[in-house]
This record gives structure tokens, sequence and C-alpha cells, in this order.
């Protein structure tokens, strides 16, 4: 796996509009999410992608009552890791995706500005597979080497950052077993 200018030489490129341009802040934190639209279903493998249709701005809303929620909803996040462990970038890892809202990590709030976004394709309780961790692991190991500010400890959960807002990646996460593999 090799990044260059920013992007995966061997993912899936799906461009985002729901980015723009860090402020000139090093790359420090790699922030781990999860997202399953609808909530606990898996498609992102499929033709129906609603989470990348999220990404690029053009969600059907009419096609899940849930979907009306995210009506004009403007995210995305550098990465996703589909449940058969493909990776998807939608975002260059040189400029600010919309992953994290609003987050603060060791007092230093917008989370946006410094930090890389990755999605696991799933939910807090439902166990993420062995080819998301393969390739979330392959993936760390290439950040880490081309941002070094990126270190275990700055490796965090979306939780982490917005504690009182969001919860993921949830239980279902094995963090031993993820940072014992890096």
């Amino acid at each position: 796996m090799l990044i260059i200018n920013g992007w995966l030489s061997d993912a899936d490129t799906i461009i985002s509009p729901h980015f723009n341009q860090r402020p000139c802040e090093e790359i420090r934190l790699l922030v781990i999410h999860n997202i399953s639209l609808p909530p606990n279903q898996f498609n992102a493998d499929s033709q129906t992608d609603y989470i990348s249709d999220l990404f690029v701005g053009k969600l059907d809303c009419s096609h899940d009552p849930y979907f009306k929620g995210l009506v004009g909803l403007e995210v995305s996040a550098h990465c996703l890791i589909t449940r058969s462990g493909r990776v998807k970038q939608y975002v260059s890892f040189l400029d600010r995706a919309w992953h994290a809202g609003r987050s603060s990590y060791q007092g230093i709030t917008n989370c946006n500005d410094y930090s890389i976004g990755i999605e696991l394709e799933g939910s807090d309780r439902i166990p993420y597979t062995d080819a998301q961790y393969d390739a979330l692991i392959r993936l760390t190991k290439t950040l880490m080497v081309e941002y070094p500010k990126i270190s275990i400890p700055s490796i965090v959960g979306h939780s982490d950052i917005a504690p009182n807002r969001k919860s993921d990646p949830g239980v279902a996460f094995d963090w031993i077993r993820f940072r014992k593999s890096l």
C-alpha cells in the first residue's frame, strides 16, 4: 500500500466534494469511525452503496425512512473499509475531510484540521470482520510511515474526541487486537 500525493495507490477512489484545505496543521491524529446505512445494514460492497452516495452528496433520501434525517448533510471521511476489507478513498489525506464534527483531542478542538478519518462499515455492537481488521492494520501502518506524528496513542475512536455525541467505533471494536497488530 502506497500513498502518492495524498492518495492510496490501491484503493477505490471516489471523489467527495465534502472537503476543504487543511489549515497549516500537521497530521497527527487518526480517528476510527463506523457507519452503516440504513443502520445495521451492510451494502457498501454492492451496487446500492448508500455510504458512498452520502459521502459524495448523492444519497437519495427517499430510499429509506432513516435517510430523511440525512437530508442536506455534508459529510465525508478519508477512507471507508467495507465488510470485505475493500478500501475506498473519498478525500486526499492532504485535505480536510468532514468526519469529526465538534471534537477535541488533548484540549485541541476541530480535530478535522489535523486528523485522518477512517470509517469501518459496521455498527457499535456487531463484530467487525477479519478482512476489515487486516485492511485497517495495513492502512494504519502505511499512514504511520507517511505521517510519523500518528502513533499508537494518537489513534482514537470518534467516541474519544466527541464523547457526549458519538459512540463509534463502539464496543464491538477490538482495540487490543488492533493495537497489538501495529
